[in-house]
């Protein structure tokens, strides 16, 4: 709405996806004439991204929210151009992007200058979801005082049998045989190691919590 402002409605689009853009595909009368008339402008959402050891300093919520200078984006995608596909089939690209300067700032637009991407295949993304299902039923079940509405969408979500590529459809699409592929043996681990972690978050609960 602000740049339409600016700039004229018809003069800006908006790419609703953050899949990569297709610089062939643009309109040539608005890609790569000046900024102050025409514009393309892509929108997705963003996250501070951490590595593991700045995860130990910063442990406060004002600490996870402040001098960011790092964040990430996730775009789903398969090899044949859909956005999602079978679990087998389902690829992942996270993408890191360095800020000029740490948020918050004096400005509310920084240069982007740095970019990263990294491919996640099939089984990492199923690691990274089952980690991420571990996190939020550990949250659940250590959240003081207890919220057992919290607790009740986090089990429904996580073991309910009518839930679509949760972690029953995993384990019988990435467990149920020995990857024939020794590139793979190491992330079999790894996902087998999440599901025992996982399980073990199920049938070892807080204790503090009243079940009914």
């Amino acid at each position: 709405g602000f740049y339409g402002q600016c700039f004229g409605e018809d003069n800006v689009e908006v790419i609703k996806d953050s899949a990569p853009v297709d610089r062939s595909k643009l309109d040539p009368n608005k890609y790569g004439s000046s900024l102050f008339s025409q514009a393309y402008i892509q929108i997705t959402f963003v996250e501070p991204y951490f590595d593991e050891y700045e995860m130990k300093d910063r442990v406060t919520y004002f600490e996870k929210n402040f001098n960011l200078c790092r964040f990430m984006y996730t775009t789903p995608f398969t090899m044949d151009g859909r956005p999602r596909g079978e679990l087998s089939e389902q690829y992942k690209r996270n993408t890191i992007l360095t800020t000029m300067h740490a948020f918050p700032y004096i400005k509310t637009r920084i240069n982007i200058i740095q970019k990263e991407e990294f491919i996640l295949t099939p089984i990492e993304v199923a690691i990274e979801d089952m980690r991420k299902k571990t996190q939020e039923l550990t949250a659940a079940t250590n959240q003081e005082p207890p919220d057992a509405k919290m607790l009740q969408m986090v089990l429904q979500g996580s073991v309910g049998a009518t839930v679509n590529q949760g972690p029953l459809e995993v384990a019988q699409v990435f467990l149920a045989e020995i990857p024939a592929d020794p590139k793979l043996y190491r992330h079999h681990n790894k996902l087998r190691l999440c599901f025992k972690e996982f399980i073990m978050r199920l049938v070892k609960p807080n204790f503090n919590m009243e079940w009914h």
